[in-house]
């Protein structure tokens, strides 16, 4: 199970969340853990969803314009995404090909080209509206 915590981790000591940006990352951090949920009783053995590992949680707007690659407008500084460790790409794989699963959660993802070593979610559709995106 992944905490606000895991979520905020250090970044809440250098600049404190906003209240929107609470109520955010409770409802990903719902909406991810109960995904985890049906993943580990539904396909036990992803290592990744039995032992979750949060890579980049919120990220203050200041904190993600120092992040290689990451998006002026990134929904880490919103509290809407979230990157899990996902070094052998299990749980991309898993969720490019059951795609119900992400649409039962409420969570859209970058697609695996786009993310690998690590899976990106956010509880927000990307302009296209796909489940699975090019950022």
């Amino acid at each position: 199970m992944i905490t606000l915590e895991d979520y905020f981790g250090h970044q809440s000591h250098v600049e404190p969340p906003s209240d929107e940006v609470q109520i955010n990352a409770r409802e990903l951090l719902i909406r991810v853990n109960a995904l985890l949920d049906v993943i580990n009783e539904s396909f036990p053995g992803i290592g990744a969803a039995m032992h979750p590992r949060v890579n980049s949680g919120w990220r203050p707007a200041a904190y993600n314009a120092t992040v290689p690659g990451a998006a002026v407008k990134s929904k880490h500084i919103t509290g809407q995404a979230i990157d899990l460790a996902d070094p052998d790409g299990e749980l991309d794989e898993l969720l490019v090909n059951h795609q119900n699963l992400l649409v039962i959660a409420g969570l859209w993802q970058e697609h695996p080209l786009a993310t690998k070593n690590w899976m990106h979610v956010q509880s927000v559709p990307p302009r296209s509206g796909n489940r699975t995106f090019y950022p």
